[in-house]
């Protein structure tokens, strides 16, 4: 019933449709892939890291005590979480509040280690 032009149309226009979803959805990964690097949640982050090795540092030379590394990396733990979620519902990157907001928590764990 339906004729080859028809039936070569439609499938010109599927392979159409599928090559623009491929490239489309390969935009939205290069674009993730730069918000995390975005300037505010890097900082955050570095942040994280250097109090992970501190948390460590700390614990190997004996001045925490395992239950207190513990807490002090689930407590980091959170705030990358939190980090996280806040970048998901602004586009991948967070605002000035929120950095100002993380970097509160981090100065209270960096607070607990040095003690």
């Amino acid at each position: 019933m339906f004729k080859r032009n028809q039936i070569a149309k439609a499938v010109a226009a599927a392979i159409t449709l599928a090559l623009f979803g491929a490239a489309t959805g390969s935009a939205f990964a290069a674009e993730t892939k730069w918000e995390k690097r975005h300037p505010r949640r890097v900082q955050v982050n570095k942040r994280l890291a250097h109090q992970d090795k501190r948390i460590r540092h700390e614990r190997k030379e004996g001045e925490l005590s395992r239950t207190q590394a513990q807490a002090l990396h689930r407590q980091d733990r959170q705030i990358r979480q939190e980090e996280r979620s806040m970048a998901s519902m602004n586009g991948g990157h967070i605002t000035r509040v929120e950095r100002n907001s993380l970097n509160q928590q981090e100065n209270a764990v960096s607070r607990e280690i040095g003690r």
